[in-house]
């Protein structure tokens, strides 16, 4: 039987449709984050205490996280049984349909305790959209690669998450700067998550153009489709899903301190002025946009594993730093703190993630081993970041334990990469080769 081998044009197809569509459900998924932090806390979770108000709308925001893995195990099962593609359109449906409606909800002042119950409701929906969406964006990127570019076509549908947060941030600052604080929260908060309307008609009119993945085609045409993914995945590899886990927790945990948490933190705690922390938001998230797929290339030549230890062990070591220089009340200390965090450290981390992950797995249960050990880490560690962050600084009242806590972190996931090395020695062969 012959193999069906991608020209160039067919591959060029994939990333800009893994990018776009992976880029439009981020940007959807962000709104709600920054919302959460600005907006949420005022409009629909009435209290009288400012801290208890945002603790609950940051749940609404960690909630979900653990709606995300019901989510991938539902579309990854869909992705290893009929194929990415179709799995693909199905998620960027249900993220837009659920974002548009957000922005058509009704406040806790007009219809009472039915505001945050259908706003949650509707995060569940995009819990359920994203929780299927890394993992097929990532397939279509990493299956269409030849061998030796593995890593930089996979760095490509990690660009979509620091690209969606530009997006998501840039739209709500323009916005703040345009109207008045009345005006903002009366209507004006609104408008990005109505406009995301037409990017996701967008992406999905890219996708559909597209093929499935050569890889997925030549397991189907012999007959190599798993019957049961979930089940064979947790009898056979659960020990990669572990792995996978513990590698997201450096990744997703930090990220979500320093673009979510820190946007409240900045504002209620140091004084700094809205536009200022998110300013430095989006310059952290373009300079990460350009270093990720830089990243990717970097780690095909010296190698995935090497590339995500030095990141972890950067991020590790930078916790204490970057919080003094956001502490310091300088502006520009803030901005740079920021950059050098998101843009530099997280870049390398994220840049080989998925590429590190999926080479552990195989075809025929990678869809489904690649997104459970994404989401698990993303539930235990992602959602639960601001949250546990709020509550140590409002129980400590310093910002030190969080410094702490993002270093613990980035020893699971360093961990786990040592893990990737033992467990692939141990079954040898192919997935041996391929974690080096």
């Amino acid at each position: 039987m012959t193999t069906h081998v991608p020209t160039a044009a067919h591959r060029r197809k994939a990333l800009i449709a893994s990018l776009i569509g992976s880029s439009i459900e981020w940007f959807d998924y962000f709104l709600y984050g920054t919302a959460a932090a600005l907006v949420f806390n005022k409009l629909y979770f009435a209290s009288e205490d400012p801290t208890m108000a945002l603790l609950l709308s940051y749940l609404s925001f960690s909630l979900t996280f653990f709606i995300r893995p019901i989510g991938g195990v539902i579309f990854a099962h869909i992705g290893d049984r009929i194929g990415r593609k179709k799995t693909l359109v199905i998620t960027l449906s249900l993220m837009g349909t659920a974002t548009v409606g957000i922005g058509l909800l009704p406040t806790y002042e007009m219809i009472g305790i039915w505001a945050p119950i259908l706003l949650v409701g509707l995060r569940i929906i995009q819990g359920l959209g994203i929780g299927g969406e890394w993992g097929g964006a990532l397939l279509l990127a990493y299956e269409y690669a030849p061998d030796n570019r593995k890593g930089f076509f996979g760095s490509v549908p990690q660009m979509g998450a620091p690209i969606g947060m530009l997006l998501a941030t840039l739209s709500i600052t323009s916005i703040l700067v345009l109207l008045t604080e009345e005006s903002f929260l009366s209507w004006g908060w609104r408008l990005p998550f109505l406009l995301s309307a037409t990017l996701v008609f967008l992406g999905l009119w890219i996708r559909s153009g597209i093929d499935e993945t050569p890889e997925f085609r030549e397991a189907k045409a012999t007959g190599k489709v798993s019957r049961m993914p979930l089940t064979e995945t947790l009898t056979t590899q659960w020990r990669e899903v572990l792995i996978a886990a513990g590698l997201k927790v450096v990744e997703t945990a930090p990220f979500y301190i320093f673009t979510t948490f820190i946007v409240s933190y900045a504002v209620t705690n140091l004084g700094f002025a809205r536009e200022s922390i998110l300013t430095a938001v989006m310059m952290g998230a373009a300079v990460s946009s350009v270093m990720i797929p830089i990243m990717g290339f970097v780690g095909d030549l010296i190698g995935r594993r090497l590339l995500y230890v030095l990141g972890t062990l950067s991020m590790g070591l930078f916790a204490f730093p970057y919080f003094h220089m956001v502490n310091s009340g300088s502006t520009a200390s803030l901005s740079l703190a920021t950059v050098i965090i998101f843009g530099l450290m997280w870049s390398p981390i994220t840049a080989v993630l998925g590429t590190l992950c999926s080479e552990i797995f195989a075809t025929k249960v990678r869809y489904t081993g690649i997104t459970l050990g994404y989401q698990i880490g993303a539930a235990l560690a992602g959602g639960t970041a601001p949250l546990i962050a709020t509550w140590l600084i409002g129980r400590y009242d310093a910002w030190q334990p969080v410094a702490i806590y993002i270093m613990l972190l980035a020893v699971i996931s360093l961990a786990s990469a040592f893990a990737i090395r033992k467990r692939t020695v141990h079954i040898g062969g192919k997935f041996a080769e391929a974690a080096e």
